[in-house]
C-alpha cells in the first residue's frame, strides 16, 4: 500500500472519510513509526501500534509537549505564527507543559476531577440528559449532534464553570471556531486565519474574565470558584494567564471531545442495533458499554510530541527536534490489544484503550466525560423505542478532534421512568 500522508492529517479528508482505519491497520502490520512529509504541513513521524504510543506517552522527558504543540500545523499556520505569535498559546494550559511544571499545575484541579469529586455532578449529568431527550418529545426527526450530542456536554461544563445560560450558545460557537477551524461551516470569517484566531482567542477571555472576578467576589461551591482562587502546591497563587488556560481547556477539549464521543455512540449503536438491546437486557454493562464508545470513536485523534534529543521508537531512530504524532484512533484498533477490534461489543473487558490518553497527559476530565456519557447513554437505552438514520452522517473537517458534525435520526421514545 502506498501511504499518502494527507490520509492521516487531512482535515478534509477526514471530513469525507473519518478516521482512515484501513491505511492504519496497514501501517501497524507493516510500517508502525512511519516518516511523513505531507503537503502543506509539518513533516513527522507517525505511532499506529498500542505498545508504542504508550512508550512515547511514559516518556514526557523525551517526548516534550512544551517544544512546540500538541497539534500538527499547517505551513500557513507555522507562517503566521512566526510572524504573528498566537494568544491562544499564551493561555498556557497543563496540556502543553512538561514534567515538573505540568505536575503542579496539574494538581490544582485534580481533587475536583476524581471519581468522588464527579459524583457530586450525578444529578447535573442525569437532569441534563433527561431534559434533551423530553425535548424531543414521543417521535420524530432531528439531527442528534445539534439538538443532543453538543447541548449535554454544553450544559454540564457549563454548570460547573459559572458559564451563564445566556452566553452559552455564544461559547458553544467559539469552542467549534477554535477546535474545528478547518471546517468551512465552523470557521470563523477574517482577513486571514490569524486575525480569525486572535479574535476568537479575545472573546474567550473576555467571557472567562468576566466569570474569574465574580467568583473571585462572589465564591461558590464549583470548580469556576476553585479555579479563579487556585493556588499551586507550592503556594503561590495561580498565575493568571495559566487560570484562563485553565478555563479554556477544560471547556474547550471537555466539550469537542465528549460531543463526538455521544454522537459516534449513536453511530455504533445505529450500525448495531443488537448492542442497544444488549444494553436493556442488561443494565450492568453500562461502565463497560462507555468504554467501548470512547474505545470505538476516539474522538482525540492523535497527540504530537517533539523528540527533546536522538531516541528510538520500536527500533527506529528519532532525531532531535523530529515530532512524533501518536495516533489514538490507530492504537485503537490495534490486533495484538483487542480481539476483533472493528467490532464494537459493549461488554468487552478488560478495554485498555487509549481515548484519554496514557500516562503523564492522561486526560483531567475522563471522569467527567465518563459521566456525562453514562448519562446520556442510560438514558437511550431505557427510553429508545425506534431508531434510525433520517440521512447521511456529515463529518467534521478536523483531523485532531474528529467525529460527525450532522446525523439526522428518526426516533420514537417512551417517557421517562
Amino acid at each position: 500500500m502506498d501511504v499518502d500522508p494527507l490520509d492521516l492529517i487531512s482535515p478534509k479528508r477526514y471530513g469525507a472519510n473519518g478516521h482512515p482505519h484501513e491505511l492504519m491497520a496497514w501501517m501497524r502490520q507493516n510500517s508502525p513509526v512511519h516518516w511523513c512529509e505531507p503537503d502543506g504541513y509539518q513533516n513527522f513521524w507517525a505511532v499506529t501500534r498500542h505498545a508504542d504510543i504508550i512508550e512515547v506517552s511514559m516518556q514526557p522527558e523525551l517526548f516534550s509537549n512544551e517544544a512546540d504543540s500538541i497539534a500538527l500545523r499547517s505551513d500557513q499556520q507555522v507562517a503566521d505564527l512566526e510572524k504573528h505569535g498566537s494568544i491562544i498559546s499564551q493561555m498556557r494550559t497543563i496540556i502543553s507543559m512538561d514534567p515538573p511544571e505540568h505536575r503542579l499545575y496539574r494538581k490544582v484541579a485534580s481533587g475536583f476531577f476524581t471519581p468522588r469529586g464527579i459524583g457530586q455532578l450525578d444529578q447535573i449529568v442525569h437532569d441534563s440528559a433527561k431534559a434533551l431527550l423530553d425535548s424531543l418529545g414521543d417521535e420524530g426527526e432531528c439531527d442528534f449532534v445539534d439538538v443532543i450530542a453538543q447541548r449535554h456536554p454544553l450544559r454540564v461544563l457549563s454548570t460547573i464553570l459559572g458559564i451563564d445560560q445566556t452566553d452559552e450558545e455564544r461559547l458553544l460557537v467559539l469552542t467549534q471556531q477554535l477546535l474545528s477551524g478547518d471546517d468551512p461551516d465552523y470557521q470563523r470569517k477574517a482577513d486571514s486565519r490569524y486575525e480569525a484566531s486572535l479574535e476568537v482567542g479575545l472573546e474567550f477571555y473576555a467571557m472567562f474574565d468576566r466569570i474569574i472576578k465574580d467568583r473571585q467576589a462572589n465564591p461558590q461551591e464549583d470548580l469556576a470558584t476553585m479555579l479563579a482562587n487556585a493556588h499551586l502546591p507550592t503556594g503561590e497563587a495561580l498565575p493568571e494567564i495559566e487560570t484562563f488556560g485553565y478555563y479554556l481547556i477544560v471547556f474547550t477539549a471537555g466539550h469537542d471531545t465528549t460531543r463526538n464521543g455521544l454522537s459516534g455512540a449513536l453511530e455504533a449503536f445505529l450500525a448495531n442495533p443488537d448492542q442497544l438491546q444488549r444494553l436493556r437486557e442488561n443494565p450492568e454493562l453500562i461502565k463497560d458499554a462507555v468504554e467501548e464508545v470512547v474505545r470505538w470513536s476516539t474522538p482525540v485523534n492523535y497527540m504530537k510530541r517533539t523528540a527533546m534529543a536522538d531516541a528510538t521508537v520500536a527500533g527506529q531512530p528519532v532525531k532531535e527536534g523530529d515530532f512524533v504524532v501518536m495516533f489514538y484512533a490507530s492504537g485503537n484498533r490495534d490486533e495484538t490489544v483487542f480481539d476483533r477490534p472493528n467490532d464494537f461489543d459493549i461488554g468487552r473487558h478488560p478495554n485498555r484503550h487509549l481515548g484519554f490518553g496514557w500516562a503523564e497527559h492522561y486526560c483531567l476530565g475522563a471522569h467527567l466525560a465518563r459521566a456525562s456519557t453514562q448519562a446520556l447513554i442510560k438514558q437511550l437505552a431505557e427510553r429508545v423505542v425506534e431508531i434510525e438514520p433520517a440521512g447521511p452522517i456529515v463529518r467534521t473537517e478536523s483531523n485532531l478532534i474528529v467525529g460527525a458534525k450532522k446525523l439526522p435520526v428518526r426516533y420514537k421514545l417512551r417517557p421517562a421512568a
